[in-house]
């Protein structure tokens, strides 16, 4: 990976967008944006605020958090640790 997050922020691969419900297809169109997904780099936190998310962390995050960027034909989202709202455990 050639994207390394600088201070509190962290790069997040978000999980694919459901392709059916049931048996109905859904179009692109009309796919809602996927609210969770997996960490896979983090910055080192600022001095006030320690990174407490790591990489492999499965995350809940809000709907219109991050930036969307693409890198190597996959699409990430950037964001701050703070916009992150859960982190799921198994």
């Amino acid at each position: 990976m050639n994207i390394k997050p600088l201070a509190d922020r962290v790069l997040v691969l978000p999980a694919p967008a459901e392709e059916k419900i049931g048996g109905i297809i859904i179009p692109d169109t009309a796919k809602e944006k996927p609210l969770h997904g997996k960490i896979v780099a983090t910055g080192k936190g600022t001095k006030d605020e320690e990174m407490v998310l790591k990489a492999g962390d499965e995350v809940l995050y809000g709907k219109y958090s991050g930036t969307e960027l693409e890198f190597e034909g996959e699409k990430y989202l950037m964001m701050r640790q703070s916009d992150v709202l859960a982190v799921l455990e198994k």
